[in-house]
């Protein structure tokens, strides 16, 4: 029997009520195990309703409360953290290291929450006239809404939800459709934990549910991970509509590898940044630029590295990378692999037409690798989203960083050099939001904020860390003066206010 995943509204299931389903796959099968409901517009609007309602009392609520539960909950996500990887793994294909690496990635921002009471602290200063003191303190939103992608169904949600929760906020989940099984665990544990019903509600879809999020006027603030052409659009609908906005988008992460580097430690970075997670990363590096004479020995050292992987199911103790999303995304994968040679690359490794014994209908690919990729190549100036690695060639490190920063992208980037000096000079002049010395995916720790530049993000904030907390706040100043037994009345004053 088909399983049914369905929307979690008002602190229980809600079966979905449209009548229309998406299917989903177990990817090293190609197999449908799953139906997910896809919400109407009825439904979405009965989500933010839960979620208004319990803003009246969540929002006033005290960051005791608010932390204790946080706490509650962090214990029941750490219990239960193989059981989510499991739903992860079994949905997405990624193999269940990388699944469990995930879920403890989201926990640091679980971590950040529990102490939000010291990050929403406010500032005072006393006597800036007499007897006036100013403070500035930060306040919820009210109803917020995340729309989150498949690559990452457990961790990049919890980059969202627990600071807006912790914040005040209530909040709507709008996940891919692609692999749904997870967050809805989330909201059981959350509510296992003590969450308020309507605090946290989680409804799937497209972009019916998608579009009556960026327009519903409770909604007051959108999260946003996922492509970049889909980043532009939800940032400029939401933004039309009111909305506070932060948008990631895509990227193409490229790593610099300069003459004196230790070429094996960079090319075991550029294979496990490159076909981690089967390159269905934003943070994956996808580019290395190789500086002056060192271009053949490293392209060597990659090979020799990415022929060794071992590929299957997710669920093989024995597997390094499992297959891709869907039939659609492998093969779109694989085109940019079977026109890279037309268009001037050199095909060092061809991961097309590759199978998986007993398992033949997978979504599988294997491990690709491009050399002297020119950068009028689709390989390069798209964002692959696949275990695909294009390695290009220049003769300066000026060369490199204005090849890098001609780039529309500007995610991540990383050198690899034993040069500080370079270094130094690299991460000042590279642009990018996030940056690597020697560490292939400078992904930040949860209590820093990550974010791109340039069509990698859209809006002002960053996710997470101090920006999350920025985010999902609004300032307010109060200027008071109490009035002193002994004041003699002072009349009316018609001039500007004086602070002396």
């Amino acid at each position: 029997m088909t399983k049914i995943v369905n929307h979690w509204i008002g602190g229980r299931t809600a079966e979905g009520a449209s009548g229309t389903h998406g299917p989903v796959t177990d990817p090293a099968t190609g197999e449908i195990t799953t139906k997910v409901a896809f919400a109407s517009v009825e439904e979405v609007d009965a989500a933010v309703a839960a979620a208004k309602e319990a803003y009246l009392s969540w929002g006033r609520s005290s960051l005791a409360t608010r932390t204790t539960i946080l706490f509650r909950f962090r214990a029941l996500l750490d219990a239960h953290r193989d059981e989510i990887a499991e739903l992860i793994t079994a949905e997405h294909g990624k193999v269940h290291s990388d699944a469990l690496g995930e879920v403890a990635r989201g926990l640091e921002i679980v971590d950040l929450a529990c102490g939000i009471n010291v990050q929403l602290k406010g500032e005072l200063s006393t006597q800036v006239a007499s007897r006036v003191d100013v403070s500035s303190i930060r306040q919820p939103l009210g109803v917020v809404a995340g729309i989150t992608p498949f690559n990452f169904p457990a961790m990049v949600p919890m980059w969202m939800f627990p600071l807006a929760i912790a914040c005040g906020n209530t909040f709507v989940l709008k996940p891919s459709e692609k692999d749904p099984s997870a967050s809805v665990r989330l909201a059981e544990l959350l509510s296992e934990a003590g969450l308020p019903d309507g605090v946290f509600n989680v409804v799937h879809g497209d972009k019916v549910a998608v579009d009556r999020l960026l327009t519903h006027p409770d909604v007051k603030a959108v999260s946003f991970v996922g492509s970049t052409p889909i980043a532009r659009y939800i940032h400029t609908t939401a933004s039309a509509n009111g909305k506070r906005v932060q948008a990631l988008g895509g990227a193409k992460n490229h790593m610099l590898v300069l003459p004196d580097a230790d070429l094996d430690a960079a090319a075991d970075a550029a294979v496990s940044a490159a076909y981690g997670s089967a390159g269905e990363r934003c943070m994956a590096i996808s580019a290395v630029v190789a500086v002056g004479a060192i271009g053949d020995t490293l392209v060597e050292k990659i090979r020799e590295r990415a022929e060794k992987i071992k590929i299957g199911p997710g669920n093989d103790p024995t597997s390094e990378m499992g297959p891709l999303i869907t039939a659609t995304h492998r093969d779109k994968v694989a085109s940019y692999v079977a026109g890279a040679a037309a268009e001037g690359a050199e095909v060092v490794l061809d991961g097309t037409g590759y199978t998986v014994d007993g398992h033949e209908n997978g979504h599988w690919i294997g491990i690709s690798l491009l050399d002297k990729v020119p950068t009028s190549a689709a390989a390069y100036q798209d964002e692959i989203f696949g275990p695909v690695l294009c390695v290009l060639r220049t003769e300066t490190y000026e060369e490199a960083l204005d090849l890098i920063n001609a780039s529309p992208f500007g995610n991540g980037t990383a050198i690899f050099t034993r040069d500080g000096g370079a270094a130094r000079r690299f991460q000042l002049e590279v642009e990018a939001g996030m940056v690597g010395v020697n560490v292939p995916i400078p992904v930040p720790v949860g209590y820093h904020s990550f974010g791109g530049w340039k069509d990698s993000l859209f809006g002002d904030h960053h996710i997470y860390g101090n920006d999350g907390t920025h985010f999902y706040t609004r300032g307010k100043v109060v200027t008071t003066r109490w009035p002193d037994p002994a004041d003699a009345p002072t009349g009316v004053d018609l001039g500007f206010p004086r602070n002396h």
